[in-house]
């Protein structure tokens, strides 16, 4: 539209606009502005390609959807995107939000970092024995109930047991455990003796036998087990006919808000819990009916599912003493809720389009980093630019000229299979790997179908890798290779206590790290790229035209969680930010055309060579 108004752009630029072909993969919260900032700039040929689904909560900005589509970000598939871009050296142009903060970045080969320069640290696990004998935080309790709904209604998972543990190390020695498993409480259903979902079926899913079971007769047995107690608050076993009325550091005349946000009280919990248990053995003898053999899912967007989980999230930590959540935080944690705002989508939208346009005008040193601050810097500047373009990390096993990485694991316990599944395409976000022991010659994993096959059982240190050896991994369907060198680590004795293995881009990252102080409450996740930083001061954005021939570009978006610039420690909580050196380092720019990618958190610039490329992911 507006290109099509002479005067509105000079004339390189507005040529560029219209006879430009634009891919859109995927149009979620920041794909949905940026398709609309298209078409009203003048862009024609725009194709829009969004195989995945979306998340419920999310429909109030994403206004091409309806509440028919459902599901989660792929970060592999960004991954994809990044490698695929940076193997045809084609500019790429990623953002993101997450509340009021929003951030835009150029990811250029050689010019600046990639989307893995700085790789986003996984999810927060936490070990089994903390889970199951001695929670300390709200989100410990909140996973526990989702383990439960699984036990009880979902596909059963023997790591997500819920009764006390008692093979806890810390717990070791202890001869009431012993005896806390001929106790009455054993007869009713305690540890080791049935399947939590075959002690409930038995007992018809009954709300107060399954009440006194989870959070009087476990608890009394946890109690049994001395040592956990040394150095803790006991908890405190609850009794179904007894329960409390009165809402911890509130009453109920000033404990006002909506309706999700106001804490239950335990017995409120307990009524909440004896109803979303009846409703949920409906559905679930419902849906066997149709399939003997299927199960439940949780879904935070199911009322009685969220309802079951936040009851006994409260109702456990309130017996351990831990402070208890409202509806509305418990759906946050326990569904990775990111808040999102339109109004900051459609402002990193436009930012993104401008970073287009110097795209298309080949002036790739002017996109520069852009954060959005929820509050004004002392320029009175909401949008605030990095000094320069920032530089590739020099160590990134993705983009460095020679990608490196090393890989921590036991070589005397993972298998082939492991290291080809868990690590080389669910870590390292690979599609079919080759790998070959440098040195030796000798393919362990290759491919083409039946080659390796024979392997897939065998010990690492079987097939000659052992520590210090070398892998050379390609993927030829991403263009891509990397050198792996291998570091032995004996596997954790206690599953979940560390990670199975650990894939870092220097050795020195292995060495142990000081804890970090605790976050303050006040502090909000970093938008910059890599690490965390601070924002720096600048100038504002300008548009500053400039000589090219372009026709291209793609437009993919990534809403809310830009997960490479923030890290997490659980659900819900944020690590504090550092501050991050600038280089003076220049680059001279090529790009000639543009191509925009979107991707649930995301939104990528791309720029080419007067044709259509589409990236697949």
């Amino acid at each position: 539209m507006a290109a099509s108004i002479k005067g509105v752009f000079n004339d390189e630029l507005q040529n560029a606009i219209l006879n430009s072909k634009i891919l859109v993969v995927g149009a979620g919260g920041i794909g949905c502005e940026i398709l609309k900032n298209l078409v009203m700039t003048g862009f024609k040929d725009i194709e829009i390609i969004d195989l995945d689904t979306i998340d419920v909560s999310n429909l109030n900005r994403q206004f091409l959807f309806q509440k028919q589509h459902v599901a989660l970000d792929n970060r592999a598939a960004r991954n994809h995107v990044n490698r695929m871009c940076l193997a045809a050296d084609i500019p790429l142009i990623e953002s993101g939000t997450a509340g009021y903060n929003g951030q835009v970045e150029l990811i250029k080969k050689g010019l600046s970092q990639c989307y893995e320069c700085f790789p986003k640290p996984p999810q927060k696990t936490f070990p089994g024995c903390t889970i199951r004998n001695t929670p300390s935080e709200p989100i410990h309790c909140i996973v526990w109930s989702k383990h439960l709904f699984n036990q009880l209604f979902g596909e059963e998972d023997p790591d997500q047991d819920v009764s006390p543990d008692t093979a806890d190390p810390e717990a070791a020695g202890d001869k009431a455990g012993e005896e806390a498993l001929n106790s009455d409480a054993n007869e009713k259903g305690n540890v080791e003796r049935v399947s939590t979902r075959l002690w409930a079926h038995s007992n018809g899913y009954d709300p107060e036998k399954l009440f006194a079971k989870l959070f009087h007769d476990d608890i009394k047995y946890l109690l049994s087990m001395d040592n956990l107690w040394k150095k803790r608050t006991p908890p405190t076993p609850l009794d179904w006919k007894n329960l409390p009325d009165e809402v911890a550091g509130c009453s109920k005349d000033t404990d006002e808000g909506l309706k999700d946000q106001q804490r239950w009280s335990i017995a409120k919990c307990a009524l909440v819990f004896g109803k979303a248990l009846e409703n949920l053995k409906n559905k679930l003898e419902e849906l066997r009916k149709k399939s003997p053999n299927d199960h439940l899912v949780w879904d935070k967007d199911d009322q009685d599912a969220m309802d079951f989980v936040a009851a006994c999230a409260n109702i456990r930590a309130y017996i351990f003493g831990i402070a208890q959540k409202s509806r509305f935080d418990i759906k946050s944690m326990a569904g990775n809720i990111i808040p999102a705002i339109a109004t900051t989508n459609a402002i990193i939208a436009g930012v993104v389009i401008l970073h287009a346009f110097r795209i298309l005008t080949g002036n790739l040193k002017a996109c520069k980093s852009v954060y959005l601050r929820p509050r004004p810097n002392h320029r009175n500047q909401f949008l605030v630019p990095e000094r320069e373009v920032n530089p590739p990390n020099p160590k990134c096993y993705v983009c460095a000229p020679t990608p490196t990485a090393v890989l921590a694991l036991d070589t005397t316990k993972m298998t082939i299979a492991e290291l080809n599944d868990s690590v080389l395409k669910e870590r390292l976000n690979m599609i079919a790997p080759d790998v070959m022991i440098d040195g030796l010659g000798k393919i362990i994993i290759s491919s083409e179908e039946g080659e390796t096959e024979e392997n897939n059982d065998k010990i690492l240190e079987e097939l000659g890798v052992k520590n210090g050896s070398i892998l050379k991994v390609d993927d030829f369907q991403q263009n891509y290779s990397l050198t792996v060198n291998i570091v032995h680590r004996d596997k954790p004795a206690v599953r979940g206590d560390v990670p199975d293995f650990l894939v870092v881009a220097d050795e020195q990252d292995l060495k142990p790290k000081e804890e970090e102080e605790p976050k303050k409450d006040n502090q909000v996740p970093s938008t910059s790229n890599g690490q965390v930083t601070d924002i720096i001061d600048d100038d504002l954005l300008e548009i500053i035209p400039d000589d090219d021939d372009d026709d291209l570009m793609e437009v993919v978006d990534e809403e809310e969680l830009p997960a490479k610039k923030r890290k997490t420690v659980s659900p819900g909580r944020e690590v504090p930010s550092i501050k991050k050196r600038k280089t003076d380092r220049q680059v001279s720019d090529d790009g000639d055309d543009c191509c925009v990618i979107e991707d649930t958190n995301e939104v990528t610039c791309i720029p080419q060579k007067n044709s259509l490329k589409r990236v697949h992911s």
